[in-house]
């Protein structure tokens, strides 16, 4: 995994302008896991997601991304990748492959 070095950046923090439209001051980290989570899979850089891995281990963010309900396919390649799940376990996947496209798209 990319970020297995996460434990040696205990210092890192989860940008403010990620959660922007939340008040910080009494936000619970643990019960908003699945928006921290996709904010900083979308939005996030290698300080958030150090923080975020810290924040919530690596089955922590492996449950949250695979409940996702959606991610836009450069994204859900990487966490498929990154954290060996496979993209049939992703919920985004699965509800990305039960919509029907246009027949001329």
């Amino acid at each position: 995994m990319y970020f297995s070095d996460y434990k040696q950046h205990s210092e890192a923090k989860i940008n403010p302008s990620l959660l922007w439209e939340y008040n910080l001051t009494d936000f619970d980290y643990q019960q908003m896991r699945s928006v921290v989570v996709q904010r900083v899979v979308e939005r996030g850089w290698p300080d958030d997601w150090y923080a975020a891995l810290n924040l919530y281990g690596e089955d922590g963010m492996k449950a949250a991304i695979k409940e996702l309900p959606y991610l836009n396919a450069k994204d859900m390649n990487f966490v498929s990748r990154q954290f060996e799940i496979p993209l049939s376990e992703l919920k985004c996947y699965i509800k990305r492959q039960s919509h029907q496209a246009h027949w001329n798209s």
